[in-house]
């Protein structure tokens, strides 16, 4: 999502004021966002399918949310910046940003410590913006080259050499970290500068201008006006859809799954963060199988936090992921 405000003209278009085409583009974002974050809430107290918004249709929708976000960050970095880059703006919004980034990362450490945001959509987006600003100037095509570049670059340029914890932040290491929102450099400032490169077309054939001049109905109002406060937005929504799930649930909590159905598409939403689709529907039933024939599945369910158990599990995953990748070389050698 963009937390740069429309600020000076750019090139030859007059000042007149925010375009509101682009709030209400970034209101209808954070309006699908929150109906995306509110099915992750459902999910996590057990009202829906266990994995639900991990894979197939919601995946997509998330990813789409992500990508509009970002592109927005390049047009409203265009908009503010694209003629001078307003120094003192620019650093009390990044600071903005990036203060609130540690905070969710803080916050989510203690909260959910398996899978912390430590490099999630905000801090992409501080990242981003500051990035950013090298191609203000930059021709739309060389802009848009670069940004297919930087797409294209996790399904080339994946490395061991990324692996440590330090870079993971860049988006190459050859399986992804775990963590509930990870959105590292490559490839998301790719939509960042696609967004530049798409208003620097807007504003040289005139579509910008026109864009000035719209003037919604009242209809618009509430999108514009959470466009408008996109960061207060974000911060706030989360927290109180978590919350009033939570309060119901204990109300009214879901009916319990059945452990061994809900076990496969939780595993396989997990480990998919790191590894394919195959990879981890054969290591998934590895762990299913492993753990009923030692009768733990109904501890592993026991929130037993203990070393002893904690250990226990990464042994299991060991040899899992080991009995799986030896399944996996022989399958393609024959």
């Amino acid at each position: 999502m963009s937390f740069q405000t429309t600020g000076e003209p750019v090139q030859d278009v007059p000042k007149l004021g925010r375009i509101q085409a682009i709030d209400i583009l970034r209101g209808i974002a954070l309006i699908a966002m929150a109906s995306y974050h509110f099915t992750w809430d459902l999910e996590n107290f057990g009202y829906t399918a266990p994995g639900l918004t991990a894979f197939g249709w919601w995946k997509f929708y998330a990813r789409c949310i992500a990508s509009t976000f970002l592109f927005l960050v390049g047009v409203s970095l265009f908009l503010a910046h694209g003629r001078k880059i307003r120094w003192p703006g620019f650093w009390k919004r990044f600071a903005m940003v990036a203060v609130a980034a540690a905070a969710i990362s803080a916050v989510t450490y203690f909260v959910t410590p398996d899978g912390f945001i430590f490099f999630g959509i905000l801090h992409e987006i501080a990242l981003a913006s500051l990035l950013g600003l090298a191609f203000l100037r930059l021709p739309v095509l060389l802009t848009a080259i670069v940004a297919a570049a930087v797409i294209a670059a996790p399904y080339y340029l994946r490395s061991e050499f990324f692996e440590h914890p330090a870079l993971w932040w860049v988006g190459l290491s050859a399986a992804n970290p775990r963590s509930n929102d990870y959105v590292p450099l490559f490839p998301w400032f790719g939509p960042v500068l696609l967004g530049i490169a798409a208003v620097k077309l807007a504003s040289a054939s005139g579509l910008l201008a026109r864009l000035r001049a719209w003037i919604p109905g009242r209809w618009s109002n509430p999108l514009t006006f959470i466009g408008r406060h996109s960061l207060a937005f974000y911060l706030i929504h989360q927290p109180l859809l978590f919350g009033s799930v939570w309060l119901f649930s204990q109300v009214m909590p879901a009916a319990p799954q059945d452990r061994e159905a809900a076990f496969l598409p939780a595993c396989q939403a997990q480990c998919e963060q790191q590894r394919d689709s195959k990879f981890c529907s054969s290591y998934c039933g590895c762990m299913l199988d492993t753990l009923k024939g030692e009768g733990s599945l109904d501890k592993l369910y026991g929130n037993d936090q203990s070393s002893t158990w904690k250990s226990h599990l990464e042994d299991l995953a060991g040899t899992c992921t080991a009995a799986t990748e030896d399944e996996t070389e022989g399958g393609q050698q024959q």
